[in-house]
């Protein structure tokens, strides 16, 4: 499995709690920053005003607002470094001496940057510096002597994002007039300026620093997420944060979580248990479920609860069961008023990664992840068996076709064709699927690709995501899989939630699909528009050309 997934915090231990508790004292150096390190900038329309080819220093004007914007980020500690294509040099609009005149300019008017990454290649060169490609994203946070997930890169163009996305940094997308409408649409973070881009990359690194910690000592924490595999996956972060916080955590979730609760570090017992304002097709409310439910939460002798929720859910039922089982601390974010409800009403802007907004509920309620514990999916290893031996050896390339809501699967004709244009590239393709997807399985992967369909459960799953080369795999729960195995994701994303929150999180990625299309932010389980227009026009070898972007080569190698 890649990343650091397992160690120091995979499992239950005092010694996790003990750290926890020396972070809190005092005695120890300020913590690393949560989430970022450092910002990239890119140069023409985001730090200066764009004019094409620019060879000479007088003609260096600051976008408004620049030079306050990258001091409050230099005063906050964040390493600043621009990422730029300057084809210009490969077609000799300037020369490189004219060129470092320019950026001598630029720092006299705004700063000195830690670093400076050009690309002097134009496009039909076919280098991996230039973005879209990511190569100067990993250059940048090499030279500043981090990785590319603790960066977020600015810019204002549609390729300064996917640059950022396919290194799996953040990307802040700051339009101007130049900025296609599709690349707006398309972009997960967009900000009305620099000045405002740097403001929300300051709110949320601040957001899932703890103010303070919890008043008395945490003994048993419940936790609670409930829906499906993929939202309890993106909870992870969050569930270890408080996990270093409290001496036993109790995770409450329902039927459709329970397999990834299984697979989350940080959890010492699970509750399963259907919330009927949670589930998509819910039943009737059942008085006798919610009370003998009350009963169990009282058992568990909770001294804090956390409830976390997608931004479209409400807490505000569960908290009153929890202050029926006498549970005194409850942590939630609520828009509605709570009453006496909630301790702690936390509130977060939309657009937020989900991943994010957990973890700033966790540090509203006193947690925070431990030092040396990064903000990434992870799963505990003991839970994830051991790699089926008839798949071959990793390297392959997963095609995921379905999802619980159709709204968001591939559709099958465009998943066959994606198939047989990865097959044609080189590359081996396995389609895997549950058991009430064999059928479109065994119909994909009849384009040249081996049939998985129905054979794994969620951590069997894992166990295969884990040793591939990349997943194609549409907005669902083994998207997150991915993620948390450090598997980079060419992204077949479903507008129908936004992007910026589901998409695939700290993992290199690459979106296809159209971003604009009617379906987009209703958050339809089926889709509303005839034909699929969302992803029935991807083509597969954008897909093709996608792996190439992420550095995955036909035949397995990376």
């Amino acid at each position: 499995m890649r990343q650091a997934q397992e160690d120091p915090y995979q499992r239950r231990s005092a010694q996790v709690y003990a750290a926890a508790d020396r972070a809190g004292s005092g005695s120890v150096a300020t913590p690393r920053p949560v989430l970022y390190d450092a910002v990239l900038l890119d140069r023409d329309g985001t730090l200066i005003e764009d004019v094409p080819y620019n060879g000479d220093p007088e003609k260096v004007r600051p976008v408004p607002g620049a030079r306050a914007a990258l001091d409050r980020l230099r005063a906050a500690g964040l390493r600043l470094a621009v990422v730029t294509n300057q084809s210009g040099l490969a077609r000799g609009y300037f020369t490189g001496e004219q060129m470092r005149a320019v950026h001598a300019r630029v720092e006299e008017l705004l700063g000195r940057f830690d670093a400076w990454l050009i690309c002097p290649h134009d496009d039909a060169d076919g280098c991996d510096c230039r973005k879209p490609a990511p190569g100067m994203v990993y250059a940048a946070a090499r030279e500043l002597g981090t990785t590319a997930s603790r960066c977020v890169l600015v810019g204002d163009i549609g390729r300064d994002v996917a640059a950022a996305l396919a290194a799996g940094a953040a990307g802040v997308l700051v339009p101007t007039p130049v900025t296609r409408p599709e690349e707006i649409a398309a972009a997960g973070w967009v900000a009305t300026d620099l000045p405002a881009a740097v403001a929300e990359i300051l709110r949320r690194q601040q957001a899932v620093q703890p103010s303070a910690a919890p008043t008395e000592p945490v003994r048993t924490a419940l936790v609670v997420r409930s829906d499906s595999a993929g939202d309890v996956l993106v909870t992870g972060p969050a569930i270890r944060a408080v996990a270093a916080g409290a001496q036993r955590v109790v995770l409450l979730c329902g039927p459709r979580g329970r397999a990834a609760a299984d697979l989350l570090p940080g959890v010492d017992e699970i509750i399963e248990h259907p919330l009927p304002w949670i589930d998509p097709t819910p039943g009737p409310v059942d008085p006798e479920a919610m009370r003998s439910l009350t009963a169990r939460l009282g058992a568990v002798g909770a001294d804090q609860a956390v409830v976390f929720t997608s931004f479209h859910q409400s807490a505000l039922p569960l908290a009153l069961l929890l202050r029926m089982a006498g549970i005194d601390r409850i942590a939630a974010i609520s828009d509605d008023y709570p009453g006496s409800l909630l301790d702690i009403r936390h509130r977060v802007p939309v657009g937020v990664p989900e991943p994010e907004r957990a973890l700033s509920l966790a540090a509203a309620a006193g947690h925070r992840l431990p030092d040396g514990d990064e903000p990434v999916l992870r799963l505990r290893r003991d839970a994830v068996p051991p790699r089926p031996a008839d798949v071959g050896d990793p390297g392959y390339v997963v095609l995921h076709p379905g999802s619980d809501a159709s709204s968001r699967a591939c559709p099958p004709e465009v998943a066959t064709r994606i198939v047989g244009a990865l097959t044609d590239a080189g590359h081996r393709v396995l389609v895997t699927g549950g058991p009430d997807e064999r059928a479109i399985t065994a119909r994909v992967a009849a384009a040249g690709g081996t049939d998985l369909g129905g054979r794994t459960d969620l951590a069997g799953l894992a166990a295969i995501v884990a040793d591939a080369s990349a997943v194609v795999v549409g907005n669902t729960g083994p998207a997150h899989l991915a993620a948390a195995a450090g598997v980079p994701v060419v992204s077949l994303f479903a507008p129908t939630v936004p992007f910026g929150q589901w998409g695939p999180y700290r993992v290199p990625t690459v979106r296809l699909g159209d971003a604009a299309a009617p379906c987009r932010d209703t958050r339809a389980a089926s889709c509303p528009v005839p034909g699929h227009p969302c992803l029935s026009g991807i083509d597969p070898d954008e897909v093709v050309d996608a792996l190439r972007t992420l550095a995955v080569s036909g035949g397995g190698g990376r």
